[in-house]
């Protein structure tokens, strides 16, 4: 009931800030002066109406009335628009008043300062119909800076590229195709072969290959524009996608005519593409072909390798081929070997997997992450194969590799069950100098195991120093932790003696 009363409060002023903030004005205090002239400014009917994300600041019929000082040159409306950047209702109609002002004067002609910050505008909010006009009018009334030379505006290319980026991000085929033809025309020398590429991605993104295909012999024929290695790149990936990898290849031969030298993109492409096709031998031979060209495997490359061939059954083959290339000291540095780890142990092959992280561990690449350790721990622990755990344990945490609480945790408490407590207190303090922080559990389990094993002397270290890092609340605690100690050693005494003595005969 509180809440209905303060809203019902609230609700009178708030209608009016609304009606406010939507009502059309006929003038902005804030940005302009009294208007000179009791003619307004009048809207473009051809410009569409705003986007969504600003509907309810759809510009008012007429415009607010402008001063003929804000009009009167494009450095006077860039200096408007600049301050009007975050205002709610001039925002939206920096275009709006740019083409008033063109209207109003046939001299007016924008500089390339002012095209730039509205081409940037209107395709960061994808606006892009009226980004259309806008280039429209600046082919038609071209910069003041290019009167004094025989050269078009050099901010012209520029400018056209933010547009034709945002037409292709958007999907307008039409509009890129449109403003680079445009560009291609006004422009003084020959397009770079990006604004090819740019369009030539977008198609590939939206799964049209056969237009893809066709715009790149347009671009080599018509034009003669030059492919470069990024062109064929995105063909060899859209191949590998519509056609398959055959036809990628096809074109990685072509890209090789035309003396186009192949990057790892080219490589990694074509590798997943035989992944994905199941040809796990052809993989695994661009992967080597990229080691004799000197391209070299990338983390990118090691991952699709292992992660295909462990995608695919073949978990053996990419732990063969993973310790062969760390041996030969190719692997990348920030390869973590983690998927090939969880592959072999789900396949059963746990020695495998520890004899991986051996020779991770022996060339002390920075492969080995924690969990990747972690889970060759557990594997061992469900095994019972304790020797191992504990040497391997010993080693990660020898180089820093130091596991989580938990996961130390039920490694102690699995030596600890098998009367090794001394040892996962051994690991523990190990541990201890490489940054390993103990909990309650650590302590209280390790003072059990002492006190099974009848060790009262190292139950009583680990417990004092329980005491000391602030795990035993009181005195009566540590009484209580110390008589189960006493208890514990008892019972392990008793358990000798009953073992001792024979049975009547």
């Amino acid at each position: 009931m509180a809440a209905s009363r303060r809203l019902a409060r609230k609700l009178p002023s708030l209608i009016s800030k609304h009606q406010r903030l939507i009502s059309p004005e006929t003038e902005a205090p804030e940005l302009t002066e009294p208007p000179t002239t009791a003619a307004s400014i009048p809207l473009d009917p051809s410009l569409p109406v705003l986007p969504l994300a600003v509907s309810h600041l759809s510009p008012p019929s007429p415009l607010p009335a402008l001063p003929s000082a804000h009009a009167s040159s494009p450095a006077s409306l860039l200096r408007l628009l600049r301050r009007a950047r975050h205002h709610p209702r001039l925002a939206p109609l920096d275009l709006h008043l740019l083409l008033a002002a063109a209207d109003a004067s046939p001299a007016f002609r924008p500089d390339h300062s002012l095209t730039s910050l509205l081409v940037a505008r209107l395709a960061a909010s994808r606006r892009l119909p009226s980004l259309r006009r806008l280039l429209e009018l600046v082919l038609s009334r071209p910069c003041p800076c290019a009167d004094d030379s025989i050269f078009a505006c050099p901010e012209l290319v520029p400018t056209f590229r933010k547009a034709i980026v945002a037409f292709a991000a958007s999907g307008d085929i039409p509009a890129a195709s449109e403003a680079l033809a445009s560009l291609r025309r006004a422009a003084d020398s020959p397009l770079p072969v990006e604004f090819y590429n740019i369009i030539l991605h977008a198609l590939a993104r939206l799964r049209r290959h056969d237009d893809a295909v066709r715009f790149y012999g347009e671009m080599t024929s018509v034009h003669r524009v030059a492919p470069d290695v990024y062109t064929f790149n995105i063909l060899i990936n859209s191949s590998c996608r519509a056609e398959g990898v055959d036809t990628a290849m096809r074109w990685f031969g072509e890209m090789q005519r035309r003396s186009c030298a192949p990057t790892g993109v080219s490589f990694n492409t074509l590798m997943r593409g035989f992944f994905r096709e199941g040809r796990y031998k052809e993989g695994v031979k661009v992967a080597r072909e990229m080691l004799e060209l000197g391209v070299g495997l990338s983390v990118a490359s090691m991952e699709i390798l292992i992660g295909g061939l462990c995608r695919g059954g073949e978990a053996l083959k990419a732990a063969e081929l993973f310790v062969e290339f760390l041996g030969d000291e190719v692997v990348p540095e920030g390869i973590d070997c983690l998927v090939l780890v969880e592959a072999l142990c789900c396949a059963g092959k746990v020695e495998k997997a520890v004899e991986v992280v051996d020779m991770v561990l022996e060339k002390r690449a920075c492969c080995l992450s924690v969990p990747a350790g972690v889970t060759v721990l557990e594997c061992l622990m469900k095994s019972r194969k304790l020797d191992e755990v504990y040497r391997l344990v010993g080693r990660m945490v020898d180089q820093g590799i130091v596991p989580d609480t938990i996961s130390c945790n039920c490694v102690f408490e699995s030596l600890c069950e098998a009367g090794r407590t001394a040892d996962a207190n051994q690991l523990r303090v190990l541990a201890k100098e490489k940054g390993f922080v103990a909990d309650g559990a650590t302590y209280s389990m390790l003072v059990q195991g002492f006190g099974r094993q009848g060790r009262l002397k190292e139950g009583k270290a680990v417990l004092d120093e329980m005491l000391d890092s602030g795990f035993i609340p009181n005195i009566a605690s540590y009484n209580r932790l110390l008589n189960a100690l006493h208890r514990g050693r008892s019972f392990h005494y008793q358990e000798s003696f009953t073992r001792g003595v024979k049975a009547p005969g």
